[in-house]
Order: C-alpha cells, then structure tokens, then sequence
C-alpha cells in the first residue's frame, strides 16, 4: 500500500478525535479565545425523544395564499419556534397551504399553540369619544390594519380550543376602528413579572423603534385623557386610559400568566404573520414510544453489526478481521459526525445508517472476492492485495455514488414536499456511503497490509487463513 505509513497516521487521527466525539460525556468544545461554545450530544427527533407535531392550515382558501405569503409565514414561524428555544425542531411547508411544524421535547399543547399559530398581529387602536359603546376585554373587533392585512372579513381566534374563529365587530357606526400603531413599531418585547400586589400575572414589557417612537409620543401626548386599546389578533386585551405623553417603551397588561406572557413576547419579537393560521392536527408523541423505539433500533444495530462482524471473520478470516476492524471504525465516524454537525436522529435516520452498515460489508466482499481470485490465479500475496482492492475500487465508486445522486434526489424531494423523513433517511444513507469510500477502501486496506507485514509467512504458508 503506498504511503502505508502516512494513512497508518491519518487512521489513528480520525480514530482518536471520532472517540472523543462519541464519548456519552463529552465536554464539547470551548476555546474562550477563539469564542468557541459548542456542545457536541445526540440530537433526538420527535419519534425519538417524545413532543408535538402540529399541522397548521391557512385560514384562507388555497387560492387566497400565494405562495410568497405561505413562505414568508413558515419563516416566521420558525423564528418564534427558535425563540423557544426547541433544539432540533422542523417547520416546513406542506402543499399550497398547509405547514407541519414538529416540537421535540415539547408536549404543552397550549403552548405549542398560543405561540406558533397566534397571528401576532398587536393593535394600539383608537377608542375615544366611544363612552358606554366602548367594546370590553376579549371583545372581537375589527380595525383597519385587520383589513389592510388580511382583506374583507377578517376574524379572530376561537374562544375555545378548536372552536370556530369568530366575527369581528365593527364600530357603532358601522366603520372599523382606528389603528395606531401596529407591532411594527416595537423594537424589542419581554416577558417579565408584573410586580408585588398583582398575584401572579405576568406583563410584557416593550420599547420602541425611532418611527414607532414618534407615532406612539405624538398620538398619546395629543389624547390624554382617553381609552386607547392594546389589541392582539383582533381582540381586545385592555383599554386603559392614557395619563401622559409615552416614549421609548412601555408595557402590556392583560392578566398574562407566564407561558401567555412568554408566548406573546416571541409573537411580537419575530413579527406578526402574513397569514391566519388554522390547527388541522396537533399529536403528542410520548416519550415512552420514543425510549422503546430507542431502545430496539439499538437492541437492532447491535445485533446487526455482531453479526456482520462474525460473518466476516469466519468467512475471510485474515481479511475479514481487517474488514472488521473498518466496519467499527465506520460506526465511529458516522456517530462522531451525528454529534459534530449534528444530526437529528430519528427512526428512518438510524435505518439509513443500518443500511449503509450493509452498503459498507459489500465493499469488503467485493474487494476480498477480487483477492481470493488473484490468489487462485497464482499471484504473489502483496501483489494479489494490490490488485484485488485496484480493481474492486471501480465498482465500490459506482455503485456508492450512484446511491448517493440517489439520496440528493430523496433530499431534495423531502425539502420541497415537508417530508422530514425522507430527508433524515437520505441524510444519514447519503453520509454512510461518503465515509464507506475511505473506510472499505484506505482502513480496511491498511489493517490488512499490517496483517501481512506481521504474519506473511505464516499467510502464505496457510493460504486458509485468508479466505482461500
């Protein structure tokens, strides 16, 4: 093998640093000098670690939705998801109008919901000169930035979980209210306790762009004295008087508790959506499901990977123990790679890297397949090697990166129609057979090389113990 000794090092290299990737305690990375903070653990899919997958649908008809607005609304609803702080979640758009939206980890359906499927839309809306007719809290109106937005016949959310979205109230005369000032104008928005003597409620506490700034200390210095009302998605959350001329900040109150308050702050953080979104379908998955299908996709690899292990040294003998050596080293630099990139592993994601176990054993086979011949044909040891791996190289290349154009087109498939299984399988199938190009190839290569260098006589004059 050329540059034996070179490889020889480039082996133990990865060996070492994919061991310490794959160690269950590992540190992760942290270089204060170069501001390096990065944690390097298993990322566990929704199937795996237990959450909700939750299928939002556009309120409006397939046909009203464009699909710049249904791509502007996923990114915004990624966004909020990110302001959970959910490691590993998946927002993807589903045909013309629908998003699937996958929490793991989470499994508080009404947070789930009040964050991701709640418009945002924060109204200041113009409540003067209304005396007795002024609507209360929770009352549904409608406003002029609703019509700007959404069109005729904007709604609000349902009363009830899975109710139907009610109808807005338009003013005494038949008009719409006036807005203000819409959650544009915010620059930034905290959840926070309200205080001592207000039990447990929670406020959302906000402060203001330069152009929000200017609208909202022009129009509550010119209306002191009269209800301005803070109105979310198209209901009224209060209408408190104004006692002064408000700059730079000010705060929200509603009776938040503080999975509310927390859920408004992200809404009004990342901007209001360009389309009222409907729950089609909300599942919990528990994390009992996820810990057995763990548990037995592990009890499965193990099992799997023994057997293989065995099959090859009792069937090639000094090549398979060589070939086995790579598959362990295969197993370590597809884990190691999980952990670094990282990888979400979910069940099609372990059954792509199992299969590709598969795609790596068949390079073996077809390279000691190739040596058993030379051999049989009368070549010198070394020679035979050299030959057998040269000449299986071609086949092993093919038939890897034929797969591989394969697993870009699942990929990309799965990135256009929102099916996330596809693309772990792909993934996960896709990196298996990149690294199998070096492991069959360079690993198995060179431990069979220093097999021979220990043992060839021994080799040669037991012609057996290679399989032959």
């Amino acid at each position: 093998m050329p540059y034996f000794r070179f490889w020889l090092v480039i082996i133990f290299l990865v060996v070492i640093i994919s061991a310490w990737m794959v160690y269950p305690e590992n540190p992760g990375l942290h270089i204060a000098a170069l501001g390096l903070e990065r944690d390097i653990e298993v990322q566990q899919g929704l199937d795996l670690q237990g959450g909700s997958r939750v299928l939002l649908e556009a309120a409006f008809t397939e046909e009203d939705v464009s699909s710049d607005e249904l791509s502007a609304t996923r990114q915004i609803v990624e966004r909020r998801v990110n302001g959970l702080g959910v490691a590993e979640a998946v927002v993807q758009t589903q045909g013309s109008n629908r998003i699937l939206v996958e929490l793991p980890g989470v499994s508080d359906r009404d947070l789930a919901l009040s964050t991701i499927q709640g418009t945002g839309l924060l109204e200041f809306v113009n409540f003067s000169a209304l005396g007795t007719l002024m609507p209360g809290e929770g009352d549904c109106i409608l406003t002029t930035a609703q019509l700007e937005q959404f069109g005729a016949n904007p709604t609000c959310p349902p009363t009830e979980p899975g109710g139907e979205r009610r109808l807005a109230n338009t003013r005494p005369d038949g008009t719409s209210y006036q807005t203000v000032m819409t959650g544009s104008g915010l620059d930034d928005a905290i959840a926070e306790p309200a205080g001592t003597g207000i039990g447990n409620a929670w406020i959302v506490s906000f402060t203001l762009t330069s152009e929000g700034d200017t609208v909202f200390a022009d129009y509550t210095g010119s209306n002191i004295g009269q209800p301005m009302a803070i109105v979310l998605d198209g209901e009224v959350i209060s209408a408190p008087t104004i006692n002064a001329r408000i700059s730079g900040s000010g705060i929200i109150e509603g009776g938040f508790s503080r999975a509310e308050a927390e859920a408004l702050a992200i809404q009004l953080r990342y901007g209001a959506l360009p389309v009222p979104l409907e729950v089609a379908a909300f599942d919990t998955v528990g994390p009992t499901l996820g810990r057995i299908s763990v548990e037995r996709s592990v009890e499965a690899g193990i099992i799997g990977i023994i057997t293989v292990l065995v099959f090859m040294v009792t069937y090639y003998r000094a090549p398979g123990l060589a070939a086995a050596l790579a598959l362990i080293i295969f197993a370590m630099i597809n884990f190691a790679a999980y952990k670094f990139i990282p990888v979400t592993l979910t069940l099609p994601a372990i059954t792509g890297f199992l299969i590709s176990i598969g795609t790596a054993v068949d390079g073996n086979i077809l390279i000691f397949e190739r040596l058993k011949e030379e051999l049989r044909a009368g070549r010198d040891l070394r020679v035979a090697i050299r030959l057998g791996f040269e000449r299986a190289w071609t086949s092993i290349r093919d038939s890897n990166l034929s797969t591989i154009i394969i697993c870009v087109i699942l990929w990309s498939f799965g990135s256009s129609f929102g099916a996330s299984a596809v693309q772990g399988f792909a993934l996960t199938l896709g990196m298996g057979l990149l690294f199998n190009l070096f492991t069959a190839v360079v690993v198995t290569q060179a431990f069979l090389a220093l097999i021979v260098r220990a043992g060839e006589s021994t080799l040669k004059q037991n012609r057996w113990l290679l399989g032959v």
